[in-house]
């Protein structure tokens, strides 16, 4: 599963936000095409829109934990737990590796929204975030606890 959490790592690096990274690295998994992951999952990043709120590698595995095992009927409570409790557990373990799901908190930032306008990628932007790490972290929690 490796492999999984190589690919998020690249596709950071090549300039997609921490939600596109890991959501994208599961796209052909999926059945979903690159460039309609690259949508869907792209307000996801900075904390969603950068409000530094859940962090976007992190509501990328719910993405793809919701469409892999995800309910479909609104009657279905026994569903329903069932996945929140999938959720909650991704959370957790997520929580458990890198102490926070929220943005701000793995960022060490005290904002509560960001500018919408995005830093540059730069060496020092890479050196400075633990992005690359978080995404990674999410491909991994994510491809051992979904079979793909």
């Amino acid at each position: 599963m490796e492999k999984y959490s190589k690919r998020a790592r690249l596709l950071f690096k090549e300039g997609y936000n921490c939600a596109q990274s890991v959501f994208c690295t599961f796209a052909d998994d999926l059945g979903i095409d690159f460039e309609t992951a690259l949508k869907l999952s792209s307000s996801f990043g900075g904390g969603m829109g950068r409000l530094r709120e859940v962090c976007g590698a992190v509501s990328a595995m719910f993405m793809i934990a919701g469409l892999k095992h995800g309910y479909t009927s609104p009657c279905d409570d026994n569903a329903k737990a069932e996945h929140y409790a999938l959720i909650q557990e991704l959370a957790e373990k997520f929580k458990q590796e890198n102490n926070s799901i929220i943005c701000r908190e793995l960022l060490g930032l005290d904002v509560q929204k960001d500018s919408p306008i995005p830093e540059k990628r730069t060496e020092s932007y890479y050196t400075n975030r633990p992005c690359e790490e978080l995404v990674a972290s999410a491909a991994d929690i994510i491809s051992n606890h979904i079979l793909i």
